[in-house]
Formats: C-alpha cells, structure tokens, sequence
C-alpha cells in the first residue's frame, strides 16, 4: 500500500528540510574555513557563521515542523481502514468512520506535538484503526516518516493510575486533543473527539469519559474518567508541562511505542518512548 501521489510532493518536501537543517550548521562554517582569511578578522567570522547556522537550522526545523503537522491533518489516510472498521463495528457508518479517522489523527497529532514522548491511547475504535494501518507495513512506515520522522510503535497504556509514565502520556493524549479543539484542557466544557468516541457509539469494552469530575457522583468502581483528572497531580502522576505532560517543552524522544489496552483500568495504547 502507497500513501497516495498527491501528497508526494509534500513528503518530499518534509524530507528535504530533515537533512537542510543540518547542513545549515555545517555548511557555513566550512565555507568561512576554506576562504581562510587572516587575523581577528577570520575569529569574527567563524563566530558569525556558526550562529547564522544554528538561526538557519531553527528556522528551517519550525518550517519542517509545520509540513509535518499539516501532513498530519491532511494527508489522505488509506481508504481501506474505514471498510476494516466497519467489519469490526458493523453499527459504525461511512460518517462515523470518518470521524474514527479524524480521532486517529488527533492521537498522531497529540505524539508529534509532544515532541515525539509516549502518548497514551484513551479509545478502543481508535486503536482498532490504528491496528489496521499498522498491518499495512509499508504505507504506516511511510505514513509514519513523513509526520513524524520515525516510526511510531505499539506498545501497552492505560488509564490513570499509579504509573506515572502512563498518566503523563495520557494526559498528553489529552493536552493536544483539547488544543486541536481549542478548548481548554485544564476547565473543559465538553470532550474531545478522541476522548468521546467510544460513548459516542457505545465501544464494546470502550472508555467512556465526561469532561469534568463535578458532572458525575464518583462511585466505588466506576469505569467512567474525568477530564478535569488529567490535569490533577495528586492522582499519582510525576507530571511535567503544568501535571499535563505534553506541552511543547515536553521532552523529546527519538523512538516511538504504544499498544492494546487490557485489564481492568486499562487504556487501548499509545505511542512514544
């Protein structure tokens, strides 16, 4: 399976920028070695060159970042997953497939804007039709090197708890799906899409959420979670970025991991390191 011709020209793009940024920092320092001039004259211009590369490398890499989170938002995913869904899901219609997708997206978005950490997958569909693109090896691989420049892997997430490392990258998950959504992630009025589509179309084994605890009597074993939990620290979370852990000073990571969900309390995935 390709990724379609359209959007060739735009991972091209995106692929040119990935190696620019780093001749950029080269480049022109060597360019100043070879004219070899002499004196103080020759300092300045080592000094001059080296930080016109790294403003260049800066400027080019937040031009790299852009092309990629419009690939994100755009690219056309292969039309096969939402047939696959509706197997799995045979309430779901067209419309509603597109929706999963569009929750899909929001999950690639929310590990990208993360700046590659661990994101925590909060829906069962969602993870059904991440599953189904990952089979088709090729395309996802290069789906996964035009939006984020690695290739984002499966690892086992879940739900609030006491680890720390999953509550941030739920809380991720969570941070980016509002901010796509322009609500706030910390007072929010009602759910993301990612965060609502389990209930939305009654998810056999799904998670259902509400946006604030307030709106719901919290009972002994309850499988329903709070939005306004995310950005509580006191759930037993290490937390970074303000208890959200995912903002864009989130720590980078070079690998990328998620998975299926399972057990009791348990998420459907994630994805970082």
């Amino acid at each position: 399976m390709r990724l379609p011709a359209v959007r060739a020209t735009l991972r091209r793009r995106i692929g040119w920028l990935a190696w620019s940024k780093w001749l950029a920092v080269l480049v022109l320092p060597v360019l100043v070695l070879t004219t070899r001039p002499g004196g103080r004259m020759f300092a300045l211009l080592v000094v001059f060159s080296v930080f016109l590369g790294f403003v260049l490398f800066w400027a080019i890499r937040a031009w790299e970042l852009s092309l990629r989170r419009q690939f994100v938002r755009e690219a056309p995913l292969p039309r096969f997953l939402g047939a696959k869904l509706r197997e799995q899901y045979p309430q779901l219609s067209e419309r509603d497939t597109e929706l999963v997708l569009h929750g899909l997206r929001q999950f690639f978005m929310a590990y990208l804007r993360s700046q590659r950490a661990f994101v925590a997958m909060p829906s069962k569909v969602v993870d059904a039709a991440w599953h189904e693109f990952i089979l088709h090896t090729r395309g996802y691989a290069q789906w996964c090197d035009a939006a984020f420049g690695t290739l984002l892997h499966h690892t086992p997430a879940e739900v609030l708890g006491r680890d720390a490392r999953r509550n941030d990258g739920l809380r991720r998950s969570w941070f980016w799906a509002c901010k796509e959504e322009s609500i706030d992630p910390r007072a929010p009025s009602r759910l993301p899409l990612l965060f609502a589509l389990d209930k939305k179309y009654a998810i056999a084994g799904g998670f259902t959420y509400v946006p604030d605890c307030s709106d719901i009597e919290r009972k002994s074993g309850s499988d329903t979670y709070c939005g306004s939990s995310f950005g509580d620290g006191s759930s037993g979370a290490s937390g970074d970025a303000g208890s959200f852990g995912g903002s864009e000073s989130s720590s980078s990571s070079s690998d990328g991991s998620g998975g299926d969900g399972g057990g009791d309390g348990g998420g459907c995935g994630g994805g970082g390191d």
